[in-house]
């Protein structure tokens, strides 16, 4: 379902500022496939999504969405494909517009547009079904203007968004990292919820080491804009924290031609 085949980025090349954020990475994901990224700040997590969504291109390499080669399509282009909650609850939802206004552009994303209801009798139905599901009460206030939500509840609205018109790939970048622990684990269920619902192909990015571990079917961990842990399977259920950190320790003063794995 996702295919990255040696895709490298650098910013500012040629300068006194020049910084190598991917070097030669390859990634598949298989259909369905749920894999959390983990890594230190400047590893290369958040430019990966963004290279995935197409708000970057890469420098080499390409880039393929269920079989269609999608490397140099900006990111409007691959929006039929993409669902993606960013880690401000803020970015993924129009403040001034209402739950129902924001729901009703979600569910048109990569489709044809023309003049027509935005909202229909039909379409609030729907809302107030997809709603219920986060058992936040929101099914009732649909007129309610976005920006009045809380950030656990825009959090939430915005994971509904992101899903429920079921992309191809869904991209998570540390979407409970800003939210109060009780409300980062109400989204953090949501979430799991909402994978296996719809089956989505998932890559989300997280620094907590915990929630890497327990979701999922796949976690790899990068340092220095290469994947430098694999893991999948038995292999991730039986991982600890303790032995990411071991991991990590290891990599960090070793060479990168080989990838190293948790034994």
């Amino acid at each position: 379902m996702l295919d990255l085949t040696s895709v490298s980025k650098t910013f500012f090349a040629g300068t006194v500022n020049e910084r190598r954020a991917l070097t030669d990475v390859s990634l598949s994901l298989a259909p369905a496939e749920f894999t959390t990224v983990i890594g230190s700040n400047g590893a290369g997590k958040s430019t990966l999504l963004n290279l995935v969504a197409g708000a970057l291109l890469p420098d080499s390499g390409t880039i393929g969405i269920d079989g269609a080669d999608v490397t140099r399509l900006p990111d409007h282009r691959r929006a039929a494909y993409i669902g993606r909650v960013f880690q401000d609850p803020m970015a993924g939802t129009a403040t001034t517009m209402t739950i129902e206004e924001n729901l009703s552009i979600a569910l048109a994303r990569g489709r044809g547009r023309g003049l027509r209801m935005g909202v229909t009798r039909a379409k609030r139905a729907f809302f107030e079904a997809e709603l219920a599901s986060l058992e936040l009460g929101l099914e009732r206030r649909l007129k309610t203007v976005v920006g009045l939500l809380s950030g656990g509840q825009r959090q939430a609205l915005s994971l509904l968004m992101a899903t429920f018109s079921e992309p191809k790939i869904l991209l998570l970048d540390e979407h409970t990292a800003a939210l109060d622990p009780s409300r980062a684990e109400l989204v953090t269920r949501l979430t799991s919820e909402a994978v296996e619902r719809h089956h989505l192909t998932t890559l989300m990015v997280t620094h907590n080491m915990d929630q890497a571990l327990r979701l999922g079917t796949r976690l790899i961990m990068m340092h220095e804009g290469r994947i430098v842990v694999d893991v999948a399977g038995e292999q991730k259920q039986r991982a600890t924290v303790a032995d990411l950190l071991g991991a990590f320790e290891k990599v960090k003063g070793a060479g990168f031609d080989d990838r190293t794995l948790l034994q």
